[in-house]
């Protein structure tokens, strides 16, 4: 039986995402499952108005269901942690201001996944700014294995392949090839130069490199800052999609020549990336919860100068919270 954590349990994004795990959508085969569902304290009765939710669903697999704030608790032996609470962005707000105010969250989520959690436990983390919350929590929970941390970059990805479907008159899931290098944020680099359309490379299907280096790279950059501004909040269904699409990569084996983008721990890394950072690369999996980087794609000038920037972002970013969380 799959032990699972979800953080920010009675928020939007994890309400669209506890049915989907609860149906068994995150693993390709049938896997009993324990639900753990994490919140602030004073929460209780709105996860346990979830946990009534999930029940009278009567889903097959769904085996136990566990709710409360206290960490050590939630996270105990778990097999897979979606840190998803964190303080949303709102209309006009800047990444930076959720640096800190987010970051002290994952110092606790950290630490008590140190402490508690199954060793060989996967963590995705899809509160934003999402990479370096990741790095924050990596970073406190140091026994466990650096590798064992995503952060979420499947939503761009996903926002990628839908739109060079539609420009390039193709299905989605004729799209490939498609990594988000570095930051989840305005700074992320698609890949247009890898990626491949109906198995031709995406620049011979869609004859324009002003677009993919104007509006392409620019739609898919500002994508979240739409929604907020079209609905008044940020994405949810669709991130809920994304995070099980990204533990759900890990546990399906990857095909050949083919991969998947996720934000990992940077030490080692075939790219030249400054270490010690949650970078945005293209990974494959064998299908046991690990995974290794692709090496060897190509960068031409253009990308080579968006992924020097993404890169500064994050080491900005690590600046800032590195005295005080890291």
């Amino acid at each position: 039986m799959k032990r699972i954590v979800v953080t920010g349990a009675t928020g939007q994004i994890a309400y669209s995402l506890l049915f989907r795990i609860a149906h068994g959508d995150l693993f390709p085969h049938s896997e009993p499952i324990a639900l753990h569902l994490s919140d602030l304290l004073g929460t209780e009765a709105m996860m346990e108005g979830v946990a009534m939710e999930l029940e009278d669903c009567a889903f097959p697999l769904l085996k136990e269901i566990h709710f409360g704030s206290d960490l050590e608790k939630q996270f105990d032996q778990v097999d897979i942690a979606l840190l998803v609470g964190a303080k949303p962005r709102g209309p006009g707000m800047e990444r930076a201001d959720l640096l800190m105010d987010n970051g002290r969250i994952f110092v606790d989520q950290g630490r008590a996944l140190g402490s508690a959690a199954n060793k060989d436990v996967k963590v995705v983390v899809v509160g934003n700014p999402c990479n370096t919350n990741c790095l924050i929590a990596m970073s406190h929970a140091s026994t466990l294995p650096r590798q064992n941390f995503h952060a979420m970059m499947r939503l761009d990805q996903n926002r990628a392949q839908a739109l060079l479907a539609r420009k390039g008159s193709a299905e989605v899931e004729e799209v490939k090839r498609l990594t988000i290098w570095g930051n989840h944020s305005a700074t992320q680099v698609p890949d247009f130069v890898n990626a491949t359309i109906k198995e031709k490379k995406a620049l011979d299907v869609i004859k324009d490199p002003s677009w993919f280096q104007g509006d392409f790279i620019e739609t898919i950059q500002k994508r979240g800052a739409a929604i907020i501004a079209a609905r008044g909040k940020s994405s949810a269904a669709s991130a809920a999609n994304a995070a099980v699409e990204s533990v759900r990569s890990l546990y399906t084996p990857t095909p050949a020549g083919e991969w998947f983008s996720s934000a990992v721990c940077s030490d080692g890394n075939p790219y030249g990336i400054e270490e010690n950072l949650v970078f945005g690369f293209p990974c494959r999996s064998k299908g046991d919860g690990n995974y290794e980087i692709v090496p060897d794609l190509e960068w031409d000038f253009f990308l080579k100068e968006k992924i020097a920037v993404t890169q500064k972002e994050l080491i900005s970013e690590r600046v800032c919270v590195e005295k005080e969380l890291l």
